[in-house]
């Protein structure tokens, strides 16, 4: 492609420079904001509290003139915070120069950062794209990067519009990308949710009207993941429904069409989910015959704050009273509590310490001069205890796998 030449001279031209302006890059001394976080190794010790080997990826690599700079969408996020603490320990043990950013789920902000990194020598950048699916704002930091002489590694939210797959990974040389397959999470919980269902019906159907009445918290509109994880759940769970001899679920509340409640926000939050599901209980209850019977959320954090409305309205709060299903995803730690404790039954698993080992994987493919085409190659032909796969027809393009977590 016209493009992938063009950068390919840009790259090979400008990385030089770069590297070069970045050979004598910071120190532990950098100052801090609310928006930046800086952290450089005082030694290469290796630290496995955070799960990742840094040993497992390549070795003897020289990190010397290397200067990475991580943006996050938003460090509030929790399981991303347990991705960012993972990656840190890990770097840390490597002994790499790093900078952490906080994005605060604003993309203009996150575009300041990604700029003032640049200026400031930055040689690497790993974007967790605050508006996720905007072409558009990957396009921008991409051939921002691209000006410099500098690659960037996208992770966890996607960049391209869903059905519009390898549009800016294809056309750039400069790009890779580590995430993990939308359809995936969403197949994976709707499957958890209709073998539960089938297992356990006549004590979920409340009011004996042999159909399951559900809620469905999403955690953001236009985000691929969101989407997904909302469709297939149902759907999936309605197939094993059917071919069992059962209803399919029904939306509890018959004039809301899309069937789902967003956070406005975007932020998938704990606290959206508890509001939402308050002023739903409000109005359907056991007493009033049309409780709602399942929650299905897009996210743990989500999962936790409708836990936190159904505990305050007497249920799910173990032995003696009503337990309400309620699904998630993310297998954080405060979810796997509530599964622990019965108070929530099941979530889906996406690995923190495989996204550390992934990033730092190609990071250490990037130090040592690899293209991001070949280091995504070099990711899915590794062998870990994480899996990971090439997405089809897209080289740069690598997959983490979930996992199912019910607690057994």
């Amino acid at each position: 492609m016209k493009l992938k030449k063009l950068f390919a001279l840009i790259l090979a031209l400008a990385m030089v420079l770069s590297l070069a302006a970045c050979g004598s890059s910071s120190s532990s001394d950098t100052t801090t904001d609310d928006t930046e976080d800086t952290s450089v190794a005082a030694d290469a010790t290796e630290d496995t509290s955070a799960g990742a080997d840094a040993d497992a990826t390549t070795t003897d690599v020289d990190y010397s003139d290397l200067n990475v700079g991580i943006f996050w969408y938003a460090f509030s996020d929790t399981f991303l915070s347990t991705v960012r603490s993972s990656l840190d320990e890990t770097l840390d043990a490597a002994g790499i120069t790093y900078t952490d950013y906080d994005g605060n789920s604003n993309q203009t902000t996150q575009n300041e950062s990604i700029t003032t990194a640049l200026t400031n020598g930055c040689n690497l950048l790993l974007v967790n794209l605050v508006e996720s699916g905007s072409e558009d704002a990957a396009q921008s930091i991409i051939e921002e990067a691209a000006s410099y002489g500098v690659n960037v590694i996208f992770y966890n939210r996607t960049i391209e519009a869903d059905g519009n797959e390898g549009a800016l990974l294809n056309a750039y040389d400069n790009v890779a990308f580590l995430g993990t397959d939308a359809p995936e999470a969403g197949h994976m919980q709707g499957q958890m949710i209709g073998e539960y269902l089938v297992e356990n019906y006549d004590s979920i159907d409340l009011n004996g009207d042999g159909v399951i009445s559900y809620a469905m918290f999403k955690g953001q509109e236009g985000n691929a993941e969101a989407i997904y994880r909302t469709q297939y759940a149902v759907e999936d769970a309605n197939t094993i429904l059917t071919e069992a001899g059962y209803s399919e679920l029904v939306y509890f509340d018959a004039n809301n069409t899309d069937c789902y409640q967003v956070d406005t926000n975007g932020a998938w939050s704990a606290s959206a989910a508890t509001e939402y599901m308050q002023t739903n209980l409000s109005q359907y209850s056991e007493a009033n015959g049309n409780m709602i019977e399942l929650v299905i959320c897009n996210n743990d954090d989500m999962a936790a704050g409708a836990v936190q409305a159904l505990q305050a309205a007497g249920y799910n709060n173990g032995e003696g009273t009503t337990t309400i299903p309620v699904f998630g995803v993310d297998a954080t730690d405060t979810a796997k509590e509530l599964i622990s404790n019965g108070y929530m039954v099941g979530t889906v698993a996406q690995s923190n310490t495989g996204y550390a080992y992934g990033l730092k994987f190609l990071i250490d493919q990037a130090a040592s001069g690899a293209a991001p085409v070949d280091a995504t190659a070099a990711l899915a032909a590794d062998e870990s205890e994480y899996t990971f796969t090439l997405a089809d027809g897209i080289d740069s393009k690598v997959y983490m796998a979930y996992a199912a977590y019910t607690g057994e």
